[in-house]
C-alpha cells in the first residue's frame, strides 16, 4: 500500500490564495501579524487539504543539520564557479552545501526548491539576489532559517542577515577613468537590463565615473538584446564619434560579441575601439585580441558569505562589520585597451 502524499505549505498557499510566507507565518505562529480573514482562509485550506504540521521536522529546526542551502539563478559561468568555491568553504567549516537553481525565475522550480528547503530544515541559506523574490525568501526566514545574500543590494533587514556584494559599480566607475586616460573622447556602456539589479549597479558606476572623470566626454548607454545588431551599432558609433571610442561591457560575453563584430568590420583594436569587460572569464583570456576585464575573487566572496552564517550559528556579534560587504574586483589589462608603443 502506497504511503499517502504529505500535503505541503506550498499547496496550502495555492488553495488559500495567499503567499507561502503568509502560510508559514500563520501555521508556525510567526511574529508577523495577519488579519483574521487571512488566518481563517489559511486554516480552512489546511483543514480541507488534510495538512498536518510535522512536529518532528519542527524539532529538527531547533537542532543542527549541518546543511546549508544555496539558491542561484543558474549554474553556468559565474554561478557555477561561485557554487564550487562555496562548497569548498562550507566543507572546510564542517557543513554540506545543497545547491539549487531557480531556473531563471521559473515559478514552478522556485516553489519546488522552497518546498525542499522547508522540509529539510537547513541550518542556513545563501541566496543570489536574482534567484528568488522577497516573499518566497521571507517564508524561509520566517521558519527560522538565517539568510545571507550574494549580490543582493538593499534587501529588507527582516529577510537577510546581510549581503556579500561584488563591487561592480566601482569597477565600472574605474573603467571610465581608465578609458579616458587611454585618450577615449566618447564612452558607451553596453548593458543587459534583463539582469536587473546587477545591471543597475554597473550603470550606476558608469554614470558616477562620467561625472567624476569624464564630464566633458560624450557618453551613452545601450542595452544589448538578442535582436541588437552589433555590427550596425559599432558602425554608427564610430561614424558619430572621433576614435578611439571606449566601451564598458556588461560582462565578457557581451564584450566578446562586440569584439567579434569589430574584427569582422576590420575595426582596429585598441586604436579605434577599446573594450573592457567584467568577470575575467576564459573567453577574455583566449579571445583575439585579449579582452581587458575585472577579475572576481571567488574564494574571498565565498569565504565571507560562509563566515557570516557561521557567526549567526555561533550567536557571535559581528562587531564593526557592515551589513552589506563590498568585495573589490581586480583589473586585468589585455590588448583591448593596451595601446601599442610606437618608436
Amino acid at each position: 500500500m502506497n504511503k499517502p502524499k504529505q500535503v505541503t505549505i506550498v499547496e496550502v498557499a495555492a488553495a488559500a490564495g495567499v503567499s507561502i510566507a503568509t502560510v508559514s507565518n500563520v501555521l508556525n505562529r510567526g511574529g508577523i501579524r495577519s488579519s483574521k480573514e487571512t488566518i481563517r482562509k489559511v486554516e480552512l485550506a489546511a483543514e480541507q487539504l488534510g495538512y498536518r504540521r510535522n512536529t518532528m521536522a519542527a524539532g529538527l529546526s531547533r537542532s543542527k543539520t549541518y546543511e546549508i542551502g544555496l539558491i542561484l539563478p543558474g549554474l553556468t559561468n559565474y554561478y557555477g564557479q561561485l557554487a564550487e568555491h562555496l562548497q569548498i568553504e562550507a566543507h572546510n567549516a564542517g557543513y554540506h552545501l545543497s545547491v539549487f537553481s531557480s531556473g531563471g525565475f521559473d515559478p514552478d522550480i522556485e516553489r519546488r526548491n522552497l518546498e525542499v528547503l522547508l522540509q529539510r530544515r537547513v541550518d542556513g541559506l545563501i541566496c543570489h539576489g536574482l534567484a528568488m523574490g522577497f516573499e518566497s525568501t521571507r517564508s524561509i526566514v520566517n521558519s527560522g532559517t538565517p539568510l545571507v545574500l550574494i549580490n543582493g543590494w538593499n534587501w529588507p533587514e527582516d529577510i537577510a542577515l546581510g549581503a556579500v556584494n561584488l563591487g561592480f559599480a566601482e569597477a565600472c566607475k574605474q573603467s571610465t577613468k581608465l578609458l579616458v586616460e587611454r585618450d577615449c573622447r566618447a564612452l558607451c556602456y553596453v548593458g543587459s537590463k534583463g539582469s536587473k539589479v546587477i545591471d543597475e549597479q554597473r550603470r550606476m558606476g558608469f554614470n558616477a565615473g562620467i561625472q567624476q572623470y569624464a564630464s566633458d566626454v560624450i557618453h551613452e548607454i545601450v542595452d544589448t538584446t538578442k535582436d541588437l545588431d552589433i555590427e550596425a551599432f559599432l558602425t554608427s558609433l564610430l561614424q558619430r564619434h572621433v576614435a578611439p571610442v571606449g566601451i564598458v561591457a556588461f560582462d565578457d560575453h557581451v564584450a566578446l560579441r562586440i569584439l567579434s563584430a569589430a574584427n569582422k568590420l576590420r575595426i582596429e583594436i585598441p586604436n579605434q575601439l577599446q573594450i573592457i569587460g567584467i568577470n575575467n572569464d576564459y573567453i577574455a583570456k583566449n579571445s583575439y585580441p585579449g579582452i581587458s576585464s575585472w577579475d572576481i575573487p571567488y574564494s574571498y566572496q565565498a569565504q565571507t558569505a560562509i563566515n557570516k552564517l557561521l557567526h549567526k550559528f555561533g550567536n557571535k556579534a559581528e562587531s564593526g562589520e557592515e551589513r552589506e560587504i563590498e568585495v573589490p574586483l581586480t583589473f586585468i589589462e589585455r590588448e583591448s585597451t593596451k595601446l601599442l608603443k610606437t618608436e
